[in-house]
């Protein structure tokens, strides 16, 4: 065979493999079960933990430049309290509490299910750290069931940032998980976000798979 003929199938091949998206080259998005834990804001921290305290990074999470910190706190509802709440980093200009439905009835408290960021009218707690301890009037939600995506995975999937989408999860107890928010964007990395409720319900942990439903 003409050696200049295989040199043009080889680039072609090449550039094809190299065209294959993230997405497209998955055999599905894979799960991030979310445990309770706390986003704080810097002046909440600073009463929580003491001024000046910058978080202890122990390990960083697949969504870039968040990472779980060795910081926990004590929430403390009307009816209950959960202690060890892990602290996730970096700090933000408004706390926000994410814990699942179980967790809300220990606390005595009903929080509703929304999006991040989406925080009046939601419920509130007492949080108490080892320097001090404040309360939130509301900040305390169930986190809406979420993926994240790279620019170049929701194209490949044919979605946009802001678009609802149904996801199918695999196993004996198999659900359709409707209602899910896409959040597109350079830093963001491929995975289905969920609380330990949902997961528990549908048999998932960390790192299975579930995919895009169709049509």
């Amino acid at each position: 065979m003409d050696p200049k003929l295989i040199d043009t199938v080889v680039a072609c091949i090449a550039q094809q493999l190299a065209d294959i998206s993230p997405a497209a080259a998955s055999p599905g998005i894979p799960v991030g079960v979310s445990n309770r834990h706390i986003h704080l804001a810097v002046r909440d921290a600073a009463v929580l933990f003491g001024a000046g305290r910058e978080l202890t990074k122990v390990k960083d999470l697949k969504q870039v430049g968040e990472f779980t910190a060795a910081e926990t706190v004590t929430l403390v509802g009307p009816k209950g309290v959960i202690q060890g709440v892990r602290v996730l980093g970096p700090l933000r200009r408004i706390s926000q509490v994410e814990i699942s439905r179980t967790d809300g009835f220990l606390l005595g408290i009903a929080p509703p299910v929304r999006d991040s960021g989406q925080l009046a009218g939601s419920a509130g707690v007492t949080l108490v750290g080892p320097a001090g301890a404040l309360t939130l009037k509301e900040g305390v939600i169930l986190a809406a069931r979420h993926v994240h995506m790279s620019e170049a995975d929701a194209a490949a999937y044919g979605v946009a940032d802001g678009n609802r989408v149904t996801l199918e999860g695999p196993g004996p107890r198999s659900v359709c998980f409707r209602n899910v928010l896409v959040r597109s964007g350079a830093a963001f990395r491929l995975e289905f976000h969920i609380d330990t409720d949902e997961a528990n319900a549908a048999g998932l942990s960390n790192g299975d798979l579930v995919s895009l439903a169709k049509g």
